[in-house]
């Protein structure tokens, strides 16, 4: 029997090219960056939308005397406590005395915790022995190494990096240990099959296919950092020691300064965030990018 197909062998391959060009146009990666007012409407408005409702609810509390000046203070007095700083020249250097600890201390706990997570991650041994360990480590709050690390080392800069390593190594060591639990098994015989084993194997197949699981480790090590030097300042304050946002807080609770005690808990919480959004947050999409996760910067 004769065939009936009449279609064009022409018509058929168009049909075959434009079935592959969608195809790969839903495998591509869209890279283009969104506009820059786009980027201030979706990500920059919201938040300062936030702050701003905040602090109206907070003048309103204080003009309607819902509460006593004693216990919040108006938003003038916290205003003019800054003032106050920057005109004294002291404002960046407390700033920056708790920013240079913080981000020194990570640095330390990914220098240590990254070989750990490896090594628990990928060592039945080690992950049988310290897994538990590492898990109760992070499970326990920063404050509690205040006491036994002033008596190790006294109140100075050591005494604080201690206390910041036990509260942000575990982090980082999970969250590793996390995102390599998640690499898919053939990914890694695949490295093995390449040659890709030992630490080449670690630094080009397991670090860069565990990166999310890594990352989201990362942002919660910072923020056990940041916390962990809180604590140890606010507890072991000392004119040694120099004067940080935790000192200050003190300081202001000592003094029964409460624009003082309110402006230290702003100023803590303005660079934990400012360091996410500039650092880590910037990582993550790329990180999310690469993987076509995420369209959009």
């Amino acid at each position: 029997m004769a065939s009936t197909d009449t279609t064009p062998k022409a018509a058929k391959s168009d049909d075959l090219a434009g079935l592959e060009a969608g195809l790969d146009a839903l495998d591509a990666v869209q890279t283009h960056r969104t506009p820059v007012r786009e980027v201030l409407v979706k990500k920059v408005l919201p938040p300062v939308l936030a702050v701003g409702l905040v602090l109206v609810v907070w003048q309103v509390l204080v003009s309607a005397k819902v509460t006593d000046e004693t216990k919040l203070p108006a938003l003038s007095a916290v205003w003019d406590s800054l003032t106050d700083m920057w005109l004294k020249g002291t404002l960046l250097d407390v700033v920056w005395t708790s920013v240079s600890r913080g981000l020194l201390g990570f640095l330390l706990a990914l220098a240590i915790g990254t070989p750990l997570g490896l090594l628990v991650a990928r060592v039945r041994f080690v992950r049988a022995a310290i897994g538990p360990i590492l898990q109760g480590l992070q499970s326990l709050p920063s404050v509690a190494w205040v006491p036994p690390a002033v008596l190790w080392f006294g109140l100075n800069d050591a005494m604080m990096y201690t206390v910041i390593l036990l509260g942000a190594v575990p982090s980082i060591a999970n969250g590793l240990v996390s995102g390599i639990d998640q690499i898919p098994p053939l990914f890694l015989r695949a490295g093995r099959t390449l040659g890709a084993t030992g630490l080449r194997g670690a630094w080009h197949v397991v670090l860069p296919a565990a990166l999310p699981g890594y990352v989201a480790g990362l942002k919660q090590g910072w923020a056990f950092s940041w916390r962990s030097l809180m604590a140890a300042e606010i507890i072991a304050s000392s004119p040694d020691l120099g004067l940080g946002l935790g000192q200050l807080l003190e300081n202001g609770r000592n003094n029964i300064d409460l624009p003082g005690v309110f402006l230290a808990i702003v100023l803590i919480l303005v660079v934990g965030i400012a360091i996410d959004l500039l650092i880590f947050s910037p990582v993550e999409r790329w990180v999310l990018r690469s993987r076509g996760l995420l369209v959009k910067n």
